[in-house]
C-alpha cells in the first residue's frame, strides 16, 4: 500500500518532511516501517501539492519512484507553504501505473490522497459508482479505486456537506459494499485537514502551531500520537481532535 502525509500550519518547506526528516516520505518509499496489506516498496509514482501565494494549489506528480526524480528535492526546497499533501504510490495489482493515478488529487482548493485499496474492485463498488453522474465517471483521473473514491467524495463536497461528515459516511458506505477495504484518506482545503485511519496506520503530531498527519512518524521525536483504528483526526489552526468514524468499529482512544 501507499504512504502519505499532510501538513497544516505556519509556512515551511515541504522538503523537511518529504526528503530531509530521518524517516521522511522518501525513506518510507523504500523502507516503510508499518506497511500493511502487502507490498514492501512504493515505487509506482509520487505526488506533492501545496498552496501558492495566490492560494491556488500547485501540484507535481510523476509515475517514477520518488528516489529517481532528481528535480523533486530542489523543487520542494524552493517552496514555503502553510499546507501541503505528499504521497508515494504502491499500485494495486491490476491498476495502471501512470502519473494521473498518483495522489494528491485536486479540485479547486481541495487536495485528496488515499492510502489503501477497495476489496473486490471494481465489482464491489459498481453500485456506488453507478450513482455518480456519467460525466464524472468518464472524466476520472485514472481507472483506479483511489480516483473513484475522490469522485464520490468530491460530489458530496460540491453538494455542501461538511467535509468530516462526508468523509465518515463515504467510508461507512464503502465498507458495507466492500468489507475489509483499506480507507486511509487525507483531505485538506488549506484551512482544515482531515486524516482517517481505517485498517491502515496513521499518526499525527501537534507542534509549534502546526499539525502533521502521516502514515508513519517522520522521526522518533516526542509528540506523535497514533490515530486509533476507525477514527479521523481533524485539524484546524494548529490544533487537532479525534472523531469516531463508526461507533461499532471505532476503538476508544
Amino acid at each position: 500500500m501507499c504512504r502519505h502525509l499532510a501538513y497544516l500550519g505556519p509556512p515551511c518547506s515541504p522538503a523537511e518532511l518529504v526528503f530531509d526528516a530521518p524517516h521522511s516520505l522518501l525513506r518510507q518509499s523504500y523502507a516503510p516501517a508499518d506497511m500493511r496489506g502487502g507490498g514492501t516498496v512504493n515505487a509506482d509514482g509520487f505526488g506533492l501539492a501545496w498552496y501558492g501565494e495566490d492560494g491556488v494549489p500547485v501540484r507535481y506528480r510523476r509515475s517514477t519512484p520518488i528516489w529517481a526524480d532528481h528535480d523533486a528535492p530542489g523543487l520542494a526546497r524552493s517552496v514555503r507553504a502553510g499546507a501541503f499533501v505528499a504521497a508515494v504510490r504502491n499500485g494495486t495489482e491490476g491498476m495502471p501505473s501512470m502519473e494521473a493515478a498518483c495522489a494528491p488529487f485536486t479540485d479547486g482548493r481541495r487536495l485528496f490522497s488515499h492510502n489503501g485499496r477497495i476489496t473486490g474492485w471494481p465489482d464491489s463498488v459498481a453500485a456506488l459508482a453507478g450513482k455518480l453522474p456519467v460525466t464524472d465517471l468518464l472524466t476520472l483521473d485514472a481507472p483506479t479505486d483511489s480516483a473513484l473514491l475522490w469522485a464520490l467524495l468530491r460530489e458530496r463536497l460540491h453538494a455542501g456537506e461538511d467535509p468530516a461528515a462526508a468523509t465518515a459516511d463515504l467510508i461507512r458506505r464503502v465498507e458495507r459494499a466492500a468489507p475489509g477495504s483499506r480507507l486511509n484518506f487525507l483531505l485538506t482545503d488549506g484551512e482544515v485537514l482531515i486524516g482517517t485511519a481505517w485498517t491502515h496506520a496513521l499518526s499525527y503530531r501537534e507542534t509549534g502551531g502546526a499539525v502533521v498527519v502521516a502514515s508513519e512518524p517522520t522521526d522518533t521525536g516526542a509528540g506523535w500520537v497514533p490515530v486509533p483504528e476507525g477514527h479521523a483526526v481533524v485539524a484546524r489552526h494548529g490544533a487537532a481532535h479525534l472523531l469516531p468514524l463508526d461507533t461499532e468499529r471505532s476503538q476508544t482512544p
